[in-house]
């Protein structure tokens, strides 16, 4: 499931050729994905300016002049690309509409933005803008780890009590939104601390140490145009190359990089995901 940087990579590579622009024809090629597609999506998308594009977690959403918010999430397969951008940003000519090409938008700018899905595990929504944080994706959902609202005591109050391993409460979506296994093993692994350890009994001084970790870690990852794990591509097509950093994630049995460590990496099961970590160096 691509996680927050994966999602917010593809966000930007969407902006030249979305953000601005007139959809001039919308596609829908079925009707449904995980989900039953809203009534008329293809008539209600049709003709609208994509007057801003953002992410909220892992969801893309795109405010429309018509007031209404288009919601995308990628899913476990799903990808959004880009063609025939006069922005000269993209050099793929239009390619031959695909089987999975579930959605396509015909952008007033000559652009072609595809949405593929193989898996059909994605999702999109309409819903107005308005009131678009009350959608029962979105209303769920802790603050963004690159705001402001996630900070120090924020994480502290929220392991107070929390009886659960630390790996299992970061992934909590009400905790902070956007977090998902693969760059919670690394923000773990940066601050040291075991993801077998429970929440409430990690200090308040090595839970506040956690968010500028976890930031850098994302911060990271998104300069590096995301991990490129099964499915992922970014909008133009290109692998991201996070995944080529990885201290730990998907590294079992392997020495740790830490210097002067070299203990093999360890792998165990938490709630039905892998843990990656460093017994030696996390405790």
């Amino acid at each position: 499931m691509p996680e927050l940087p994966e999602v917010e990579t593809v966000r930007r590579g969407l902006s030249p050729a979305m953000e601005g622009v007139v959809i001039d024809q919308a596609d829908v090629n079925r009707p449904d994905l995980r989900w039953p597609f809203p009534e008329r999506m293809a008539e209600r998308l049709t003709g609208q300016t994509v007057q801003k594009l953002r992410r909220r977690s892992k969801y893309i959403l795109a405010d429309l002049s018509s007031g209404e918010t288009l919601l995308i999430h990628l899913g476990m397969s799903g990808r959004m690309t880009v063609s025939g951008d006069p922005l000269g940003q993209f050099v793929h000519e239009h390619p031959i509409t695909q089987k999975h090409d579930h959605v396509v938008f015909h952008m007033a700018n000559g652009a072609r933005v595809t949405f593929n899905d193989p898996r059909r595990f994605g999702a999109m929504d309409l819903l107005q803008t308005a009131t678009a944080d009350d959608h029962k994706l979105l209303s769920v959902l802790g603050p963004e780890p690159l705001g402001n609202d996630f900070h120090e005591q924020h994480l502290i109050d929220a392991f107070r009590g929390k009886n659960t391993p630390i790996k299992s409460a970061l992934l909590d979506q009400g905790i902070v939104a956007g977090l998902g296994n693969i760059y919670v093993c690394e923000a773990l692994f940066r601050a040291g601390v075991s993801p077998r350890r429970k929440a409430s009994q990690i200090s308040a001084t090595r839970v506040a140490a956690l968010v500028p970790i976890i930031r850098k870690v994302l911060q990271d990852a998104i300069e590096a145009g995301g991990s490129s794990l099964r499915d992922f591509r970014q909008a133009d097509g290109e692998l991201g190359y996070f995944q080529h950093s990885f201290d730990v994630y998907g590294r079992e049995g392997e020495p740790c990089r830490t210097d002067g460590c070299g203990a093999p990496i360890k792998r165990i099961t938490q709630s039905g995901r892998s843990s990656f970590y460093c017994a030696q160096c996390q405790r």
